[in-house]
């Protein structure tokens, strides 16, 4: 995620940290390139472009400027549904450290087994959504013979909340639970479980693809015909509009791709790293831990 300050009217114009134009540069310079052969073109045969006109295009361009903005519309609901889920974690976290705090003994080994059981799921759904390894993640903060279990599981995150649940069972056949107070100690472990699932939806459900690969398609072969559209009545300036129009139609595309999945390490997805960090601290703290890790901050604006 990008985290800066407000740039100002002089930076808006040379800023590439955080910017998409890395991205679409090379895009933009096949354009340019198109751009400057029409108007070369168009300068020794201007009778070819006599005919063609600018009207097509503008079509063409109002219809593909709608569809970009839908299908961005689309992906940032995906993004900001990620980082509501996320949100949502912290939530369930917090309240188990709360509930097992006013419920439990402080130094019962069932609240320090169901906070570092909570701060490993939370590392092993980062691992989950971004491809890592979820059952390493997650086994320096479980009991042994719950990690040799986890890492065993098809799915290893899910297995972190089966654990939680089976060892609240535990306390609550041995009594060391009341049954008036079980419900209360387990909501929580139920709410993440419903934060995986919905993080676990987003994340194996892009967008249709053809959908996708239309509006790509579309929008090079929009910028690559354009210059023929402008070169006739614009000449050598025809590049410069060219390459501003490829920039938006390009930069569009790409910053959709990067929020149709936010749980990726791009500039612009969320900052799951730092999110788990932050429940780390946080329970840590919960249980009396004072040796706790820095959170994580922005490295060359981007926080991870």
């Amino acid at each position: 995620m990008i985290l800066r300050p407000r740039p100002t009217t002089w930076q808006l114009l040379y800023l590439m940290r955080g910017s998409i134009l890395p991205l679409v540069a090379p895009r933009l310079l096949f354009v340019g390139a198109v751009a400057c052969l029409a108007s070369w073109f168009a300068q020794r045969q201007p009778h070819a472009f006599a005919q063609i006109t600018v009207a097509p295009f503008t079509l063409i361009g109002i219809a593909l400027s709608l569809f970009l903005g839908f299908r961005n519309s689309a992906c940032h609901e995906r993004w900001w549904e990620g980082r509501k889920q996320w949100g949502a974690l912290l939530v369930h976290t917090r309240a188990l450290a709360r509930q097992t705090d006013a419920l439990l003994a402080q130094a019962s080994p069932l609240r320090t087994e169901l906070l570092r059981a909570a701060i490993g799921f939370t590392h092993a759904l980062n691992a989950r959504l971004r491809g890592g390894q979820t059952a390493a993640a997650a086994a320096p903060w479980l009991p042994d013979e719950a990690a040799a279990a986890i890492a065993a599981a098809p799915n290893p995150t899910d297995a972190v909340l089966g654990w939680m649940s089976r060892r609240l069972g535990q306390a609550l056949h041995d009594q060391q639970v009341h049954p008036l107070l079980y419900p209360s100690l387990a909501a929580p472990v139920a709410g993440l479980g419903e934060v995986q699932a919905a993080c676990e939806r987003i994340h194996g459900t892009p967008l249709p693809f053809a959908y996708t690969l239309l509006l790509h398609r579309t929008a090079l072969l929009f910028c690559t015909l354009l210059p023929f559209g402008l070169a006739g009545a614009l000449g050598w300036a025809t590049p410069l509009l060219s390459m501003l129009m490829a920039y938006a139609m390009f930069g569009l595309d790409a910053l959709g791709d990067q929020l149709e999945d936010p749980f990726g390490r791009a500039d612009n997805d969320l900052p799951l790293d730092a999110l788990t960090r932050t429940v780390e601290i946080e329970l840590r703290a919960a249980l009396g831990e004072t040796a706790l890790p820095a959170p994580l901050q922005p490295q060359r604006f981007v926080l991870t």
